[in-house]
């Protein structure tokens, strides 16, 4: 039940007689707000502009959990979080302002290294060691599926390193587009042949 204190609060709100969108952003500002407050908002999501297109921004409470791009559709993408994670899933951008502003520097050219709290809970076993590895391939520099399972202590791992880079669910901040085929070929990339070029020539490596 609402206390006297929130009705007042939404008949401001109603009172000042604002645009309908600026009445839903402020609405939905509450929102976010109180539930922040009460320990409830469990993923916040956040969408982004950037050259490779629209991307999809998670975090938990313990960091970033997912970057998903348009092609996966975000929709899917939200009802796997709710799913996998929690079903308190709301659309609450001040939580993900840290990560906006370094992908957009990223993206500008001014940033080379991306430093966030992350969540790996969406990843497990080997896939999340090969992961967890991508970081360490300097950027403007590049591996191969067998120099990445050489460096995890898997040799010969080549295929599962594959498929780890093609489910990592933080494709740009942990950057599976730094690994090729052996032979110099892109290989697959969770953002398609154009993303993954384009990454690689932001950063000098192709």
């Amino acid at each position: 039940m609402s206390t006297d204190t929130e009705d007042g609060a939404l008949q401001e709100l109603l009172g000042a007689a604002p645009a309908p969108e600026d009445l839903l952003r402020r609405l939905h500002g509450r929102l976010e707000d109180d539930a922040a407050r009460a320990g409830v908002l469990d993923v916040a999501w956040t969408t982004v502009d950037t050259p490779v297109g629209p991307l999809l921004l998670a975090a938990t409470e313990h960091g970033l959990v997912r970057v998903a791009y348009e092609r996966e559709d975000h929709g899917t993408v939200l009802e796997e979080l709710a799913r996998r994670i929690s079903p308190r899933v709301l659309r609450a951008p001040a939580r993900l302002e840290p990560a906006v502003q370094q992908l957009q520097e990223y993206f500008a050219g001014t940033r080379t290294r991306f430093d966030l709290p992350l969540d790996r809970s969406l990843s497990r076993g080997f896939r999340r060691l090969v992961q967890e590895h991508l970081p360490e391939i300097g950027h403007g520099r590049t591996q191969s599926y067998g120099d990445v399972a050489r460096a995890v202590g898997r040799p010969g791992a080549g295929r599962a390193v594959g498929t780890a880079c093609a489910t990592n669910p933080l494709p740009v901040v942990v950057p599976c587009h730094r690994v090729l085929r052996s032979d110099g070929s892109l290989g697959g990339y969770v953002g398609g042949p154009r993303a993954k070029t384009a990454l690689l020539a932001l950063e000098g490596a192709a």
